[in-house]
């Protein structure tokens, strides 16, 4: 399978909407993810306040509201969402349940930011982009990585032209195997390892460099520790200017790696997409790279989270960088490295068996 742009929405997404006058949050599925890197900062960041919590454990959800000072806490979505305080809701549960959510969410009348990865396919991706959509109302996607400095200082460089023309772009990551999670359930996950962490280097490269086209690829399973899933990932594609550009991904490797690199005319560009380390910029004829150390803050999805409160503020949704319509152009390029693996990705596929390899 091959993909060029995707298909547009069936109704144009909601850029324009009725702004809040402060920005009152509620939270579906209070769980590890908001601990540190979110949840927090929806109270740190002007306008914004979390007023309530959902988890279906109803102590686990008791026991976060008491943590972090929130006011009421639930045990059930649809009461969450009914809850006449919240005015914006944050979908923090594994992609399995995302596109569920998102109806109780829109059918409510309340904008939504949804966690990475944004579905389970780029099917229920549209579809959930779609729903907001026709409400009239903003969605946007938890790939808070856009709005990192650390990220923005990267694609401040290509902008400036520091890299020259173009040439090549490659991203590689490799692990060992991981312990068995919902991440290896495509059920829960949308598909193994690849979708939850292999979405972050691709959407990047959508943020700095546009639209991926043109994406191809193979999935297999080659090791022995997760069964079921895909564990090597190849993938190419071309960038809106036309550069080449291909990925690998092994999740079941010896060693680690975490690289994305962006040759040009004048300079290279390489980062990790997860590990902290120094941006290295290699002009040409340099003896060695530019070090460029930008630490992340605290928690790490406030850059992000502050630009969705200034659209949800000013009613203007382009204030975010990372949209329904971004996300599901980061779920397409995935879907087609996989669409083999999984015998297609428009319905159930997690139910049928897969290709080993």
């Amino acid at each position: 399978m091959s993909t060029d742009h995707p298909a547009p929405p069936p109704a144009a997404a909601a850029t324009a909407f009725p702004p809040l006058r402060e920005v009152r949050w509620g939270i579906l599925g209070c769980g590890d993810v908001t601990e540190v890197k979110s949840g927090p900062a929806l109270q740190k960041i002007a306008g914004s306040r979390l007023v309530a919590v959902m988890r279906r454990d109803a102590a686990k959800a008791a026991d976060y509201a008491r943590r972090h000072g929130v006011p009421r806490h639930y045990a059930d979505a649809a009461a969450l969402c009914a809850d006449p305080e919240v005015n914006a809701i944050y979908i923090a549960t594994p992609p399995g349940s995302h596109l569920e959510l998102a109806r109780l969410v829109a059918a409510a009348g309340k904008p939504a930011y949804i966690e990475k990865p944004f579905a389970r396919s780029a099917a229920e991706a549209a579809e959930i982009d779609a729903l907001f959509a026709a409400a009239g109302l903003p969605v946007f996607s938890a790939y808070y990585r856009r709005a990192l400095p650390r990220f923005e200082r990267a694609r401040a460089l290509l902008a400036d032209g520091a890299l020259g023309r173009l040439t090549g772009v490659s991203i590689r990551y490799a692990s060992p195997p991981q312990r068995a999670s919902w991440r290896l359930d495509p059920g829960i996950a949308g598909a193994g390892l690849f979708y939850d962490l292999g979405s972050h280097a691709l959407d990047l490269l959508d943020h700095f460099l546009g639209p991926l086209r043109d994406a191809a690829g193979h999935a297999a399973r080659r090791g022995e520790a997760h069964p079921g899933v895909e564990d090597s990932v190849a993938l190419s594609f071309r960038c809106a200017d036309g550069t080449p550009g291909v990925g690998q991904w092994n999740f079941a490797a010896s060693h680690r790696e975490d690289l994305i690199e962006l040759q040009g005319s004048a300079a290279c560009l390489r980062f990790a997409v997860f590990a902290e380390e120094p941006l290295r910029l290699h002009r040409a004829g340099a003896d060695k790279p530019e070090e460029l150390a930008i630490p992340h803050p605290p928690h790490v999805q406030q850059p992000l989270l502050q630009t969705v409160v200034d659209a949800l503020l000013a009613g203007d949704a382009s204030r975010c960088p990372s949209t329904g319509a971004s996300a599901r152009r980061t779920s397409a390029v995935m879907d087609a490295a996989l669409e083999r693996f999984y015998g297609g990705r428009a319905d159930t596929f997690w139910l049928r068996p897969r290709a080993e390899a």
